[in-house]
């Protein structure tokens, strides 16, 4: 599963309840990107969140 290399978000898991209250296990899955930024002054691919993305945390390249 991949991760964000910046703020480390991966997938949370929790339990789905149905209207008819059953119950079953669920795992939601963080909005990753694989893209290109400039890091520490080099392009580097790396695994971002949207998140870090939006709130300008990392910069494209």
């Amino acid at each position: 599963m991949a991760k964000c290399e910046v703020c480390d978000k991966s997938v949370h898991f929790g339990i789905k309840v149905s209207h008819s209250h059953r119950r079953a296990n669920k795992m939601w899955k963080a909005n990753i990107k694989k893209v290109r930024v400039a890091y520490k002054g080099a392009v580097k691919t790396m695994n971002v969140c949207t998140r870090c993305l939006r709130s300008n945390l990392v910069t494209r390249a």
